[in-house]
């Protein structure tokens, strides 16, 4: 048999191939998160009929003799290039913008995608359309744990849930006190404070100048009561120099006492208006989680009734040195490979993580044009190969026709 025939079969069969992958890629093209497919083919094995010879001091040397035995595919890649992004306006959507993979959870098998297309279950998870659950750090009261692979866990969106009530810690207070204020004089500020059931109750500072950038304060509880009383001095440039903070104690009825931090560091002591006030506090009364938004990071930040806005997650990123090596698991999943490199998991944004574009979704990155154009060489391709096997059945049938 000739050796070209078996060089147009492995064109064919390979070529078909090729047309399965842009067949795949034009099929996919509104498929969200998709990465088109790519075949390359290679020379395949040569049969050797004359070695090369060396030059002698008589004559020059040969070139080898070789006879190509077809081709095979030499390989068939994922493109991993960034898809457009397509706004939907839905909440619970998400895009990448540059590298990294979403991770979903089944069980203990973790996946990997590019698909944002999430939803929230009747439980308050964040689930992708097969139920996969989306992984990342829930956080604690607003405070996350260390952003690594091994503090992933299930992203939930407890909506209707409620807070409960933080009795108020902390009081900060700015701005100035007027250096010419004269000797004697008092200053009263009040702020409303919560208790541990949520209550309200206002705590009155009386703010009376002892000397020059010398100040002393005391707070009074609800009922009129003294609960905490010191002394603030200043520098001569109009700096706090001692008694930067002070503390107030006082018993609530049906609650735990009140302890509260007064912070007056970041006043300042200079010949301008007085304008002391207590711009920063703690505590809130109860809350039930009404919405949420999220930011480009992946941080999930939850909307309360009370006015209270605090972190409740953040969606974590995954990472690959050759994301090309994933496997494709179907339903726009991937799965890690031997030859894909470690998952390096952390926040949109780090290690060379894209971010997060929210309310949108990333499209098929299929060219038709090009695909196209791969459809046209290859039916060519196919076509060419074909007639290499009708040719060389023809030269066959002249052979066994000597005989006649």
């Amino acid at each position: 048999m000739m050796r070209s025939m078996f060089a147009g079969v492995s064109g064919l069969r390979n070529h078909q191939l090729r047309m399965d992958s842009i067949g795949n890629n034009i099929a996919n093209v509104n498929t969200v998160g998709y990465k088109s497919g790519r075949v390359t083919f290679q020379e395949s094995f040569a049969q050797t009929l004359r070695g090369a010879s060396a030059p002698t001091g008589t004559t020059g040397g040969t070139n080898p003799q070789q006879i190509g035995l077809g081709m095979t595919v030499g390989s068939i890649d994922n493109l991993h290039t960034q898809g457009s992004l397509q706004p939907t306006g839905k909440d619970t959507d998400m895009a990448i913008q540059g590298s990294g993979f979403f991770l979903v959870k089944e069980g203990n098998q973790t996946y990997l995608t590019r698909a944002g297309i999430f939803d929230l279950d009747s439980n308050g998870y964040l689930v992708d359309p097969s139920g996969l659950r989306v992984q990342g750090w829930r956080a604690t009261n607003g405070a996350f744990p260390a952003k690594d692979q091994n503090n992933t866990g299930d992203i939930r969106i407890p909506l209707g849930e409620n807070i409960p009530a933080r009795a108020t810690g902390y009081i900060g207070y700015a701005y100035n006190l007027d250096s010419e204020t004269p000797v004697g004089t008092t200053i009263t500020k009040s702020v409303d404070v919560f208790d541990s059931l949520g209550n309200l109750h206002n705590v009155k500072v009386d703010f009376t100048k002892t000397d020059a950038n010398e100040w002393s304060w005391e707070a009074f509880d609800p009922t009129g009561v003294s609960v905490g009383d010191g002394d603030i001095t200043f520098t001569n440039t109009g700096m706090v120099e001692s008694g930067g903070t002070g503390n107030v104690s006082f018993a609530v009825a049906g609650a735990n006492n009140l302890d509260i931090t007064l912070d007056f560091s970041n006043l300042t002591q200079a010949a301008a208006e007085t304008t002391i006030s207590p711009i920063e506090r703690d505590g809130y009364p109860m809350g039930a989680l009404e919405s949420y938004t999220i930011d480009s990071s992946g941080i999930i930040t939850g909307i309360y009734s009370n006015g209270l806005s605090q972190d409740l997650a953040q969606v974590a990123l995954a990472s690959f040195a050759n994301p090309a090596g994933l496997i494709k698991s179907g339903n726009n999943l991937y799965q890690a490979s031997n030859n894909s490199g470690l998952m390096q998991v952390g926040p949109a944004g780090t290690g060379g993580r894209g971010s997060i574009a929210p309310s949108s979704l990333e499209m098929s990155n299929v060219d038709l044009s090009q695909e196209f154009t791969d459809m046209i060489t290859t039916q060519r391709g196919f076509q060419a190969n074909s007639r290499i096997i009708t040719t060389s059945d023809e030269m066959l049938q002249e052979l066994v026709n000597l005989k006649r």
